[in-house]
């Protein structure tokens, strides 16, 4: 899936939705509400990357897509989709609530952010990889929303937390642990079942989908 498409997407739903856009341009309102449907990047709190995957397979583990944490803002390899979880009866628009379960779906080759047992090729924590594809996801496509503070609903910029229902691990990166071959630069992206500084994320750059009138 080229830039091109991407771009052409972008505009879509632009257009269509009246939704404003800061992609890889200046930020909207802090307040700006994360929606089903929103094509938003992830940017992990403490080192600023943005949650990132490719059609590069992990050379251990699953041998899955891998996911990493990318230092730049500038590329599209670092969107995804939120989108509700399989039993659930929210649609396109939604606001996502604290305690939802969520699947976040990789913008250029569908597959959804997955985690399982297989060890992360680092750090030997919880491997997660981007997997399946539009039709095909299963229990470890599922995250349940944590929010801090008091809020009750995701808007940008706000600090989350992504834990993994099957594995019972935090989606989790960490400066300490960079890639220095093939995806050099690059940080492992993890589950790890402990909270800290280092598994809280937030809504950046992208598309962000108005409420649904219902």
């Amino acid at each position: 899936m080229g830039a091109a498409w991407l771009s052409a997407l972008l505009a879509f739903l632009w257009l269509t939705s009246d939704a404003r856009s800061d992609v890889d341009a200046g930020a909207p309102p802090s307040s700006q509400l994360v929606t089903y449907g929103s094509v938003i990047k992830l940017q992990h709190a403490s080192t600023k990357f943005r949650l990132h995957s490719h059609e590069v397979p992990y050379g251990s583990g699953s041998g899955q897509q891998s996911v990493t944490a990318f230092p730049h803002v500038n590329d599209g390899n670092s969107y995804w989709i939120v989108k509700p979880g399989p039993q659930s009866e929210a649609q396109q628009g939604d606001g996502v609530a604290e305690g939802s379960i969520v699947r976040l779906q990789h913008m250029r080759t569908r597959r959804w952010l997955h985690s399982h047992l297989h060890q992360s090729p680092l750090t030997g924590n919880l491997e997660v990889s981007a997997f399946g594809s539009p039709d095909v996801s299963d229990t470890g496509d599922t995250w349940r929303l944590e929010i801090e503070g008091k809020e009750k609903t995701w808007t940008k910029d706000l600090k989350v937390r992504l834990y993994h229902m099957d594995t019972g691990g935090y989606l989790h990166s960490s400066h300490d642990n960079k890639y220095t071959r093939i995806v050099a630069g690059q940080l492992e992206v993890c589950g790890v079942q402990k909270k800290s500084a280092d598994n809280v994320w937030l809504a950046a750059e992208g598309i962000y989908l108005p409420r649904r009138t219902k």
